[in-house]
């Protein structure tokens, strides 16, 4: 293969330099397109085949539904690790010693504790607020509290930072949640690991010990481990266009949260859940609403099957199936919500139409099912969500600052109006 591309325009024709990733992708560098061909540039609504930066986090191999962390495969991953391992991975580059992650644990303990104010904040917000809507204000309201700009050239101040959203986001989470469902806040426990934790500060009764269910515990750490880098989506990409503004680590978190919020990102297994209970509200025929996914001519989706990126199956949804039917199992939940949820899992694993189109359930559809069965609301889903992929976005957030990316700024073809002259009201 050539080391450069041509590029033909009203007969000159111009070469631009192949890169070539570890995994052999193959990219064509257009970085200075515009220089030399006097304003031509690309247009790629959504980015679709546009890189907008070379990283070593996360490889995503969409056709042959291959995901790795680091190198790591993300079924090796869920299988040995823990999540606070993973995000060591994510952000600093190698699996931790267990010195670095004892180290690294005690270090996020110590910056958990949330300056009072933040309490009033959350106060300040009705019950009906959307937890999405409150985690995003909540992130971007501890800048306040942290003014000073991180110093990207001082690894200890870089650190310092991380390690102090890692402690406090978990708390928002759980303040959050304990709001909507009129619960005192709670601080947790510093004796109990990252994820026992968070579980303890969301659910434990102010008048009643918690006990830990070690198989909730298992899929709540999965889940996370599986939503905490996805390579170059919307939300990641946001943190860093924002980052590549110089603005703070916080404030570019909470750019991410805003764009995971929607539903065909990180909203989506809120969206699934909301599908059940319209089928649910509807007689629960599952036999009823596969037909209307099927006909073309039906504005019916079917919600949590087949992925944007992954043309084969989703591997995160092979790993957190089991959880799934784990978590189902142990807590002997009955909910026709989670009836529904199961017989359209099982019809469209055996039905032809969606075998060959394979419209597989993916990973939002089993982080829904779980999230409902251990007593979470819809609405808290997607911040379940951004509290899995904020290692990611921190990685990635590290990882364009130390390059030192240049400000993002996308460019654009104009289609409006040419030059104009201005009529005065009278004449118009």
């Amino acid at each position: 293969m050539s080391d450069k591309a041509t590029l033909e325009i009203d007969g000159k024709k111009y070469e631009f330099p192949l890169i070539v990733g570890t995994e052999k992708e193959v990219a064509i560098d257009i970085s200075s397109l515009r220089s030399t061909t006097d304003s031509v540039i690309t247009l790629d609504p959504g980015y679709k085949n546009t890189g907008s930066c070379q990283s070593a986090i996360t490889f995503l191999d969409g056709e042959q539904g291959i995901l790795r962390y680091r190198g790591y495969s993300i079924e090796e991953l869920a299988e040995k690790a823990d999540f606070l391992e993973v995000a060591f991975l994510l952000i600093f580059g190698e699996l931790p010693t267990k010195e670095q992650l004892e180290k690294f644990h005690a270090d996020i303990k110590a910056q958990s504790v949330v300056d009072e104010d933040i309490r009033k904040i959350v106060d300040a917000f009705p019950k009906s607020a959307h937890p999405m809507g409150v985690i995003a204000s909540l992130t971007s309201a501890l800048t306040a509290f942290n003014p000073s700009s991180v110093n990207v050239d001082s690894e200890e101040d870089m650190y310092k930072a991380i390690v102090k959203i890692l402690g406090k986001f978990p708390v928002l989470v759980a303040w959050t949640f304990r709001k909507k469902n009129g619960l005192p806040l709670d601080y947790g426990d510093k004796n109990l690991g990252y994820v026992e934790n968070i579980l303890k500060m969301m659910f434990k009764q102010p008048n009643e010990e918690y006990k830990m269910n070690p198989i909730v515990l298992n899929a709540l750490d999965k889940l996370l481990i599986l939503h905490a880098d996805h390579e170059q989506n919307c939300s990641t990409s946001t943190v860093r266009i924002a980052g590549s503004s110089h603005v703070g680590l916080f404030a570019s978190l909470s750019t991410g949260i805003s764009a995971l919020w929607g539903p065909l990102h990180g909203g989506a297994n809120q969206a699934v859940l909301e599908m059940l209970e319209g089928i649910n509200a509807d007689g629960g025929d599952t036999d009823k609403y596969m037909a209307k996914a099927k006909d073309r001519e039906d504005p019916f989706r079917l919600m949590g099957f087949g992925h944007r990126v992954y043309k084969n199956f989703d591997p995160r949804a092979k790993i957190i199936k089991k959880a799934a039917d784990e978590v189902l199992n142990d807590l002997g939940v009955e909910d026709k919500i989670l009836e529904i949820a199961k017989a359209l899992e099982q019809e469209a694993l055996k039905d032809p139409y969606f075998v060959d189109r394979k419209l597989y359930p993916n990973v939002d559809f089993y982080s829904g099912i779980i999230y409902r069965a251990m007593g979470i609301p819809t609405d808290m889903f997607t911040v379940m969500f951004a509290l899995g992929r904020l290692p990611g976005w921190i990685a990635q957030w590290r990882e364009m600052r130390l390059n030192k990316e240049p400000i993002g700024r996308p460019r654009q073809i104009y289609i409006g109006e040419t030059l104009r002259s201005f009529k005065s009201i009278d004449k118009r």
